[in-house]
């Protein structure tokens, strides 16, 4: 069995927030770049436990990104990829992201398709469902829970007020999110292997992005932290009927 892997290179969680030209740009000085979460701790680690019950399993990776996305693509490797691939492309259209993944999908000979349920930057919980439409291949979103057997899955994924069980063949597409796998951290042997295993790099295919960014705007800033003493329950009742009530 193959799987692919799709991975995201997103800023740190603790990173400290700016943008230039005038909010339509992410200022990226200082920045510590991460695997997306939702990609390394839930789809990635899913699919190493499947490599891990069958030593069978092909694992690659695959990202969309420029030069500086690859020591991010190898601590995915380091974590357990077996090969990847980095399409040279620096872009945050959805949908040519998502066209380029399945340009390199295609002629892989994939049995299933990982992704994290969306990128912690954008937020847009896309990918997957794009991915899966220009592959031809059904796709299960938000899935909490996945049990493989005799080249068929049964997956558990979040619905609005309760939870849904699917069973599926492969071909498909899965997006991960909470509960399908614990978080791992590489070993020293993983991060050495991963030195020597294959990144391949390939040009994008010709396409034009169909969104653009306008511009960012950071939230409002939080009001300060007002403390009560204790022996003042009064103004904190007060506090609470006047000010809170506004957030």
């Amino acid at each position: 069995m193959k799987i692919l892997v799709c991975v995201s290179k997103t800023p740190d969680t603790t990173a400290k927030i700016a943008f230039t030209d005038n909010n339509t740009k992410f200022d990226t000085n200082g920045i510590q770049w991460i695997i997306n979460p939702y990609d390394e701790w839930y789809a990635l680690v899913k699919a190493i436990e499947l490599k891990e019950a069958d030593p069978s399993v092909v694992i690659h990776l695959v990202t969309v990104g420029t030069a500086d996305a690859d020591p991010v693509i190898r601590k995915a490797l380091a974590l357990g990829g077996d090969e990847a691939i980095r399409i040279n492309a620096d872009s945050q259209d959805s949908f040519y992201v998502a066209s380029q993944i399945a340009s390199v999908a295609k002629g892989g000979g994939y049995d299933l398709v990982f992704t994290g349920k969306e990128t912690i930057d954008y937020n847009g919980a896309s990918i997957g469902g794009m991915l899966s439409e220009l592959l031809g291949f059904p796709y299960i979103s938000m899935a909490t829970k996945f049990e493989w057997t005799a080249n068929k899955a049964t997956i558990t994924r979040e619905i609005e007020g309760g939870e849904e069980v699917c069973e599926i063949e492969s071909p498909f597409v899965i997006s991960c999110q909470k509960g399908m796998a614990e978080q791992r951290i590489p070993n020293m042997r993983g991060i050495m292997a991963a030195r020597t295993k294959p990144l391949k790099v390939v040009e994008p295919v010709a396409l034009e992005p169909l969104t653009q960014i306008v511009g960012f705007e950071l939230p409002p800033a939080k009001a300060g932290v007002k403390l009560i003493p204790a022996d003042q329950p009064e103004e904190l009742v007060r506090l609470l009927r006047e000010e809170a009530k506004a957030f």
